[in-house]
């Protein structure tokens, strides 16, 4: 921790990580291709709603953060779902008072953070773009972009938390030193806002996520501490009637909100113009290996293992992989030993929670329409209640359960998955279910759940 750390990248993963390191008292200095977020209006629909979860809690908590990004958040109990005829049904997240989720902003979230590395004498250089890495010679070449000059620091390491189209990810392949794959999911994505209404109050229930779920695709709508909800439309890019490329006049756009989104369309007044305007968001998954260059260089966040959003957990995963590596240095050791044992200890992690969040797509458009599908998740509530240390919701795992590992809860889920299939089969209603008989099913087929030494 003599030398000084470079990170790349100003969103929210690289000022945890520096004021972590910070912590530490090393010399931590970032580079941002971006101006100063603190000083920057986001532009409109720029970037899916962020919903916190206790893998982020925990590294906000471990940062001592909390305390300033209270206000921002908007406590969210579960799920509204909106049919198509307007009606509504309240799927809960958990059962107990701390199983939340919390809507944030990004931007706002991205100030704090920002604050709070630099308040702890982390180095800001906006405006600075890496353009090349020699990691033959331990070297990073970055460009002001206000005078165009160029220069070079050492890598002595250096953190790629530029996220899923990372310029150091791409020095790493371009020298031999890895390779990477984005798996492009084949829809897209645009964002719309849903105004408070004239006293500042919500539309809509403030404390759910909203979810129109409509088969093939979906809107879902998250709220903002203003009064507001940041909506945001999931669809595929062409293929038909239903996909980005048929709406192309306000005409087909407030006539398909109409047809599938009827209690939304009276409160968004300017849908035809923000349609337009906003940019229309493209999602993948992101496939390196190996993360790391010796101890010059690590991938962390989306650089290294970007996800669809589904689930909720890019920005969680990134501030777990946060957490993990401030304990990685805890235990000491060189950047190389600390790198690889990274790379090691959070791959099959990761790998998993990108499998589970394309599978959560097609939860939210499709299945959560299924009356199977309520029956199934108040049935894991029963089962949790009776054998609280066998049997947790997979969604509970991943969301509300920071000492199991993604892979365990992906595992664990798959082995409760068929029992809850056998359970619910010709059944309408948890009435119908030989409980005693399944609760000893779960005693004979689930062990104990176990926490990993290092918390991943």
């Amino acid at each position: 921790m003599t030398e000084p750390i470079t990170i790349l990248g100003a969103g929210c993963t690289g000022p945890l990580l520096a004021t972590l390191l910070a912590e530490r008292h090393a010399a931590v200095r970032i580079f941002e291709r971006r101006p100063d977020v603190r000083r920057m209006r986001l532009a409109g629909g720029r970037s899916i709603n962020l919903a916190l979860a206790a893998r982020g809690l925990a590294g906000l908590e471990r940062a001592g953060l909390m305390d300033a990004i209270r206000p921002l958040l908007v406590p969210m109990r579960g799920r509204i779902v909106h049919d198509l005829a307007g009606g509504t049904r309240f799927l809960p997240y958990g059962q107990r008072p701390h199983e939340l989720l919390w809507s944030v902003p990004r931007l706002g979230l991205n100030r704090v953070l920002t604050d709070a590395a630099e308040a702890r004498g982390v180095e800001f250089h906006f405006e600075h773009a890496a353009r090349r890495a020699d990691f033959d010679k331990g070297t990073l070449e970055l460009e002001d972009l206000a005078n165009g000059r160029r220069f070079e620091v050492a890598m002595s390491p250096v953190f790629g938390a530029d996220g899923a189209g990372s310029t150091l990810r791409s020095a790493m392949v371009a020298a031999g030193r890895g390779s990477a794959r984005e798996e492009a999911l084949e829809h897209l994505y645009k964002e719309i806002s849903i105004p408070a209404r004239a006293d500042g109050s919500h539309v809509f229930d403030p404390g759910a996520l909203h979810i129109w779920p409509r088969g093939g695709y979906m809107l879902i709508a998250l709220p903002n501490v203003d009064g507001s909800f940041t909506a945001t439309l999931f669809l595929a890019a062409s293929g038909g009637p239903v996909s980005f490329a048929a709406l192309t006049s306000g005409r087909a756009v407030r006539e398909f909100f109409a047809a599938q989104f009827g209690d939304v369309l009276p409160l968004v007044p300017d849908l035809e113009s923000e349609f337009t305007a906003n940019p229309t968001g493209h999602m993948s998954t992101i496939y390196a290996a190996p993360w790391r260059v010796g101890g010059q260089a690590l991938l962390v966040g989306d650089a290294a293992h970007g996800i669809v959003p589904f689930h909720g957990q890019g920005m969680n995963c990134a501030f777990e992989d946060c957490r993990v590596l401030d304990d990685l240095i805890a235990l000491g050791g060189d950047w190389s030993e600390v790198f690889a044992r990274f790379d090691e200890l959070r791959r099959e992690d990761t790998l998993a929670i990108a499998r589970m969040a394309v599978e959560n797509y097609t939860e939210m458009r499709d299945t959560v329409r299924d009356p199977v599908f309520a029956l199934q998740k108040e049935l894991s509530l029963e089962l949790e209640r009776r054998q609280p240390d066998r049997f947790i919701p997979r969604y509970s795992m991943v969301m509300f359960h920071d000492e199991i590992a993604y892979a365990e809860a992906e595992r664990r889920g798959a082995l409760q998955s068929v029992l809850l299939e056998e359970a619910t089969r010709g059944h309408l209603s948890l009435g119908d279910i030989d409980l005693n008989a399944l609760e000893t099913a779960v005693v004979k087929r689930l062990s104990p759940v176990s926490a990993p030494a290092v918390r991943a």
